[in-house]
């Protein structure tokens, strides 16, 4: 029997994927969508240093993984940043996540970057446990925040 991966096809991803990335965010986080990706990666793709990739399955957008290079950042020459990921639910556990985070590393390699990052939230187990099991552990960073009252 064919599973999901047999027909799984990891690319580039396109501005006309913001729906679809939306509506994955939105299953989620059972939050309202308030987020338009469309503008973020028009954005992302106008910038050469932005890798980013969708996972499909039969032509339907199931999961994508956001990321970019930073020069000069806080003492590191350049370094990476996976900023966003979601996987559609009706599909995680599948491995869909680990081969989009297995191309973004590979990728990321190719144009010589030594250091990946990622914040997740500290309360965000499975985020944490995923991470860990793509071999993300503490970094010297630490997050700091400051609120921006209107």
């Amino acid at each position: 029997m064919e599973s999901v991966l047999d027909k799984l096809k990891i690319r580039e991803i396109r501005p006309d994927d913001a729906e679809a990335i939306t509506r994955i965010q939105h299953s989620i986080t059972k939050t309202s969508p308030k987020i338009d990706f469309k503008p973020i990666i028009e954005k992302r793709l106008k910038d050469s240093d932005h890798v980013s990739f969708v996972a499909e399955v039969e032509g339907k957008v199931v999961g994508y993984m956001v990321s970019y290079i930073i020069y000069g950042g806080f003492g590191i020459e350049k370094s990476a940043w996976i900023a966003t990921l979601g996987v559609d639910p009706r599909f995680m556990g599948q491995g869909i996540g680990k081969l989009l985070a297995q191309k973004i590393v590979e990728t990321h390699k190719e144009k010589g970057i030594t250091h990946l990052f990622t914040s997740v939230k500290w309360d965000s187990v499975d985020l944490l446990s995923f991470f860990k099991t793509l071999g993300f552990d503490r970094s010297e960073f630490i997050n700091l925040r400051k609120e921006l009252n209107p």
